[in-house]
């Protein structure tokens, strides 16, 4: 399991319009392709430089796969991350203001102090 590998997806998926909205509607394949192709990638770096172990178990590859933002969060994943992109990915299925922030935040009202680590 690798809490940066999870959110180095989140940031880079949410700071590009096509792969968000590839993520919306084609998550499973985008994951594959993105874990493929990017996952060893160095940010801000130039082309040559990778790393080659990056991989995500198969858990995190689903919950990814199925936007599952709660497992996201038990797994370590930081909820700014998930929220930013989510927001992106499904707030324009909502008629009410801030409808989709509030279903993201009630489906995480289960969980108590201590949260679930983030730090990377």
């Amino acid at each position: 399991m690798s809490k940066y590998l999870l959110n180095k997806f989140l940031f880079m998926v949410d700071r590009d319009p096509e792969l968000v909205e590839r993520y919306r509607s084609e998550p499973r394949e985008l994951v594959s392709r993105w874990e493929a192709e990017c996952a060893n990638t160095v940010l801000n770096c130039h082309t040559g430089e990778a790393s080659t172990w990056l991989r995500f178990d198969d858990v995190e590859r689903e919950a990814l796969a199925t936007h599952d933002h709660v497992k996201l969060f038990e797994l370590g994943a930081h909820p700014f991350l998930t929220l930013t992109l989510f927001i992106a990915l499904f707030e324009r299925d909502n008629t009410e203001p801030l409808e989709y922030q509030k279903s993201y935040g009630a489906r995480l009202a289960h969980f108590s102090m201590p949260y679930p680590d983030i730090a990377t």
